[in-house]
C-alpha cells in the first residue's frame, strides 16, 4: 500500500487506460477521484473501487473547463483535505493526413490533450506547493518520433513534455515531481488501428503499474516512461556535442558539409534545463561568462 492516504486525480478515468490507472492506484492505497465527461461510466469505475475496498469520488466535467476543473478540485478537497497526484490522462483523436485535417479538428485535440493537462496542472499547483505532489503527463510515441496522420495528436503530445520540463524544474523546490507516461495500449481510442491480435496483447493494465514508479515517494522527475504490454523503457531529449563552425560567409555551406559531425550523438547529454543549449555554444565561440536559468 505505497499510496495509502494519498489523494489522487485521474482525468478521463471513466474507461479505457484511465479506469485501469484508476482502479490500480486505489488498489495501492490512494483515494481516487473518477473525471469523465460520461456521469454514468465515472460512478461504474467509483462503484469497483468502492468493491473492492477502496475510496474514490466521481468528477463529471471536460479537462478544458476551468470551472469544472476547480469543482472537482475543490470537492475533493472537501472531503479529503489534500491532493497528492494527478494522472493527466483525458484525450481525443481526430486522425487524418494534415492534407485532410481542419485546423478545427487540429485545435480541439490540442485543447484537449494540452491545455487540458495545463488547466488541471494549475488548479492543483498551489495545493502541491504547499505539501507536496506528483503530476504525470501523457505523452504518445505519436509526439515522441512521429506518426503519420497525427500530426494534431502529435504536436499536443510533445508539448506535453515539455509542459513537464518547465513544472519539474519550477516545482523542485516543492518536492513536485512531474513525469510523462508514453501508453501503448488497447483502448477505444486505438480500437480499429491495430491489429486485433495487437490489441489483445497491449491490455492497458500492463501499464498502469508504471505510474508507481512515477508518484512515489521516491519518484524521478523529468522522467519520459514508454510502457506496454508489460514493457517498460525511458526516452529522452538529448543535445549532442555539435560542431562548432561559427560566422563565416560560407557557414551554411560548411554546416551542410559537417553534418554528420553535428548529428554525431557520441557523448550526447540530456540538458538540465533549456539554457545549457546556449551554455553549449558560448563554450564553443569561446565565451567564457556561463549561461544560467
Amino acid at each position: 500500500m505505497l499510496l495509502k492516504d494519498r489523494v489522487a486525480i485521474v482525468t478521463g478515468s471513466g474507461g479505457g487506460l484511465g479506469r485501469s490507472h484508476a482502479l490500480y492506484l486505489a488498489s495501492k492505497g490512494a483515494k481516487v477521484v473518477v473525471n469523465d465527461l460520461a456521469e454514468a461510466a465515472a460512478q461504474g469505475v467509483v462503484d469497483e473501487i468502492v468493491a473492492a475496498g477502496g475510496q474514490a469520488m466521481a468528477a463529471v466535467g471536460s479537462v478544458t473547463d476551468v470551472d469544472a476543473v476547480q469543482a472537482m478540485v475543490d470537492a475533493a478537497m472537501q472531503a479529503w483535505g489534500r491532493i497528492d497526484i494527478l494522472i493527466n490522462n483525458a484525450g481525443i483523436l481526430r486522425d487524418k493526413s494534415f492534407a485532410k485535417m481542419t485546423m478545427d479538428d487540429f485545435r480541439l485535440v490540442v485543447d484537449v490533450h494540452l491545455m487540458g493537462a495545463a488547466i488541471c496542472s494549475k488548479a492543483v499547483w498551489e495545493i502541491m506547493r504547499a505539501q507536496y505532489g506528483r503530476i504525470v503527463m501523457t505523452t504518445s510515441s505519436s509526439g515522441l518520433y512521429g506518426n503519420f496522420g497525427q500530426a494534431n495528436y502529435g504536436a499536443a503530445k510533445l508539448a506535453q513534455v515539455g509542459l513537464m520540463q518547465t513544472l519539474a524544474i519550477e516545482g523542485a523546490k516543492h518536492d513536485i515531481k512531474v513525469n510523462a507516461l508514453a501508453p501503448t495500449a488497447a483502448t477505444q481510442m486505438t480500437a480499429g488501428i491495430l491489429p486485433e491480435e495487437v490489441l489483445k496483447a497491449l491490455d492497458p493494465a500492463l501499464v498502469s503499474p508504471g505510474l508507481l514508479a512515477l508518484v512515489s515517494e521516491d519518484a524521478p522527475t523529468r522522467a519520459i516512461l514508454c510502457a506496454g504490454a508489460g514493457h517498460f523503457a525511458t526516452a529522452n531529449i538529448t543535445l549532442t556535442q555539435g560542431v562548432g563552425i561559427g560566422g563565416a560567409e560560407d557557414s551554411g555551406e560548411q554546416l551542410i558539409a559537417r553534418w554528420a559531425e553535428a548529428a554525431d550523438r557520441t557523448g550526447e547529454a540530456v540538458p538540465d534545463f533549456g539554457f545549457q543549449q546556449a551554455a553549449q555554444e558560448m563554450t564553443s565561440a569561446g565565451v567564457e561568462e556561463p549561461v544560467t536559468n
